[in-house]
């Protein structure tokens, strides 16, 4: 089955409160996927040359200041480090190609979620609302964010497994639906030299999508050539830094509805976990239709 949720604010004056108006979206929507779960959020971008590191370790006391300190020796570089729980964020000016690379010799346990001068991605397997709480959603800040409840049904239950999913920076996707060819995208984008980390699904649609942008194309043309590519039933929520998306499979049978106003726009997988917003009865709410692009900037 699964949930998606989605918030982007439209009244800067607000952003404040994007934790705590998206909480309750989140939590109605774990009935659909009470297995893992996670969220990306969006904020005011880092300095052009800063990246933030997302990162998940499988220890809750994971030593964060020993790979801060490790770090700083061996590269002779600022870097900081904010933990949570099992997350971090490792923010830097290196290059994004060599913090992979340490990170990935540094300790292979760890995760890598996000890359991006915007971007932060928590994720985690368990009940949607005990990792609401643990990570502190209802905290965040932000212009915008996309969340997933996961119900797994094809591949395994992980915190690499759950959504959000992300490819290149400040890019990620959520999706509900079964696609029934992932391993011949999987395949096209490996013969061109793209790493897969999971066998989800989704991160197939997320790698391609995410390729064919950084061919040139513009999300809107990207998702035209998905609609011809992907074959199966979804909904797809993409995030980037400056940008929402919502779109749906030829069918349109897996569900998604959105809120409008003029402070909001607000994308669930149910019309149920929007009732509590702000002004929502005087909102504009539809269904997308199949093959519709809508897309919302901040």
């Amino acid at each position: 089955m699964c949930g998606i949720v989605g918030l982007l604010i439209k009244n800067r004056a607000a952003t404040g409160s994007l934790g705590e108006m998206l909480m309750p979206m989140f939590e109605c929507m774990a009935e659909r996927g009470p297995d893992s779960a996670g969220l990306a959020v969006f904020g005011e971008p880092a300095a052009d040359a800063v990246r933030r590191f997302n990162l998940y370790a499988p220890d809750r006391h994971y030593d964060w200041w020993k790979l801060v300190e490790c770090f700083r020796s061996e590269n002779d570089m600022h870097v900081s480090i904010g933990p949570l729980e099992n997350h971090a964020v490792l923010t830097s000016a290196a290059a994004p190609a060599c913090v992979k690379t340490w990170l990935a010799d540094y300790d292979p346990a760890l995760r890598l979620l996000s890359v991006g001068r915007a971007i932060d991605v928590y994720k985690d397997e368990g009940h949607p609302s005990e990792i609401g709480r643990r990570y502190r959603f209802a905290d965040l800040t932000g212009t915008h964010c996309v969340g997933h409840t996961r119900m797994a049904t094809e591949s395994a239950v992980s915190p690499a497994h759950a959504h959000p999913f992300t490819a290149g920076e400040d890019f990620c996707l959520v999706h509900n639906g079964s696609l029934s060819n992932p391993h011949m995208l999987r395949r096209k984008l490996e013969r061109r030299g793209l790493a897969f980390e999971t066998d989800n699904d989704t991160e197939a649609a997320c790698r391609f999508i995410e390729w064919r942008m950084r061919q040139g194309e513009s999300l809107d043309q990207a998702l035209r050539v998905a609609f011809e590519e992907l074959d199966g039933f979804y909904t797809l929520l993409i995030a980037t830094a400056d940008q929402l998306t919502l779109v749906r499979d030829a069918f349109a049978c897996k569900p998604a509805v959105v809120a409008e106003s003029d402070d909001y726009v607000a994308i669930s997988s149910e019309f149920r976990s929007l009732a509590h917003l702000p002004g929502v009865a005087h909102a504009h709410i539809f269904e997308p239709l199949p093959e519709e692009i809508h897309s919302w900037r901040v």
